[in-house]
């Protein structure tokens, strides 16, 4: 990736659009991707109990975080 704003940075926020955390995985950030994904779905998935509805908007916010961290992402050079 060639830095903020680069095509590659793009195709990883969409990619984070639709997965939390597969734009961190496009990057090579294995970690980041884990943590995203586990973060955002964990969160989904106790919304979808209905018990913890409330927790749908964590969820929504760690998702939109991943995309956000995919798409302002800089490299390590």
């Amino acid at each position: 990736m060639s830095g903020q704003g680069s095509g590659g940075n793009v195709i990883a926020a969409i990619c984070s659009f639709f997965i939390a955390g597969l734009g961190q995985l496009v990057q090579g950030r294995i970690l980041a991707a884990i943590v995203f994904f586990l973060l955002t779905w964990v969160n989904y998935t106790l919304a979808a109990t209905g018990i913890l509805f409330f927790m749908a908007l964590p969820g929504f916010i760690f998702h939109v975080w991943a995309i956000i961290d995919a798409a302002r992402y800089k490299g390590s050079s």
